[in-house]
């Protein structure tokens, strides 16, 4: 049986955590960030869990569950 191929672009946006989540960063997070209040940009900083419906989508996109 030969490997599945890992999608790249999906292996750079999102990790899988040890429980089995499927995280993500937040969009938007160096465009126009000066003007932005504090508080919105801290808010970019922490990682979030994907959707319940989008979780069986990424995890087809990364078959060996990139680290």
């Amino acid at each position: 049986m030969p490997k599945i191929k890992t999608h790249k672009g999906a292996s750079r946006r999102f990790h899988i955590t040890g429980s089995g989540k499927v995280m993500r960063v937040k969009g938007g997070k160096s465009h126009l960030r000066r003007r932005k209040p504090k508080r919105t940009r801290r808010l970019f900083d922490e990682t979030i869990p994907v959707s319940s419906v989008d979780r069986k989508r990424v995890k087809r996109l990364l078959p060996y569950g990139v680290k």
